[in-house]
């Protein structure tokens, strides 16, 4: 099932205060990304995740997410779906990490 125009408003939206994201769309999901470079996808099915690697995965485990198959993607808390700022702030954690 491919992602609804209304699921790619609401990834774009959640995460505005960012900068200017962009969306390709493939394998029935999209990647997000931020000056160029993938920070997030949202699955098929809806679900976003947010690339992150080192202690912050820790973190996100904790706060119950899931691992995006064997990726370096994990889900978004259902705390911060709901708190734009809360999404960034955690968006911008996950992108410090990758560096």
């Amino acid at each position: 099932m491919a992602l609804a125009d209304a699921d790619i408003a609401f990834a774009t939206d959640l995460f505005s205060e960012l900068g200017k994201i962009s969306i390709r769309k493939m394998f029935g999901g999209m990647c997000l990304y931020l000056d160029g470079a993938v920070f997030a996808l949202m699955s098929s099915d809806g679900t976003l995740y947010l690339k992150s690697k080192g202690n912050i995965v820790t973190e996100l485990a904790d706060d119950g997410a899931t691992q995006f198959h064997n990726m370096p993607y994990w889900s978004i808390p259902e705390a911060a779906l709901d708190d734009p700022q809360e999404a960034c702030t955690l968006a911008r954690r996950t992108i410090a990490s990758l560096t």
